[in-house]
């Protein structure tokens, strides 16, 4: 069982949105979740795993805080909700995704990575989400991502997703084979601002 421990409004560079932290009771981790708007059907609605490395010191290595923010900017816009998880580096830690990054330097793309660590591609899940969505009588969501396995997950809980909103990301020297490993290995559905 989830717990909303504090609410409160947090202005921020992309709008105003009611901020919430909530207890995570398997995993002792907080749940950070933004609101704008009090809509039920149809909610924007963007599940977000936290990054430290791109969206704290802005890192060119991927597109994590480029999606977070444009996801708050829709949200604004149009009303949502965003889900913040702290899930790490795919779900293995920020120590074993500084190790992993180094592998990538040396040859490996962001699956073989983790693998030579002893990890499977994605170590992520989302069960929470379906309680959190809940809390605030939200029945139906449009979902913003680029990634299948987070759609297919969140389907299997149950939720109702009436729409996938695909957000386009920059491409760069530093993020190139990163995103192409995402596209080509993990079938993300990505396009490029232009």
């Amino acid at each position: 069982m989830h717990q909303k421990l504090a609410t409160t409004n947090l202005p921020t560079q992309f709008g105003v949105f009611k901020l919430s932290v909530f207890s995570n009771k398997p995993t002792n981790k907080e749940i950070l979740v933004m609101r704008k708007g009090n809509d039920i059907e149809n909610v924007l609605c963007r599940i977000h795993s936290s990054c430290i490395t791109g969206e704290t010191f802005g890192s060119l290595r991927c597109d994590c805080g480029e999606q977070l923010n444009e996801s708050l900017k829709l949200i604004n816009l149009h009303g949502g909700i965003l889900i913040y998880l702290f899930q790490e580096g795919r779900g293995i830690g920020l120590v074993n995704k500084i190790k992993a990054y180094f592998l990538q330097e040396n040859g490996h793309d962001t699956i073989s990575a983790n693998q030579e660590l002893g990890f499977p591609n994605d170590l992520r899940e989302y069960s929470s989400v379906k309680e959190i969505l809940g809390h605030f009588n939200i029945r139906s969501i449009q979902l913003i991502t680029n990634n299948p396995d987070k759609l297919s997950q969140i389907k299997s809980l149950g939720i109702g997703v009436k729409k996938t909103i695909n957000l386009p990301v920059s491409k760069s020297k530093y993020n190139s084979k990163y995103l192409q490993t995402k596209i080509k290995n993990l079938y993300h559905s990505i396009t490029f601002k232009t």
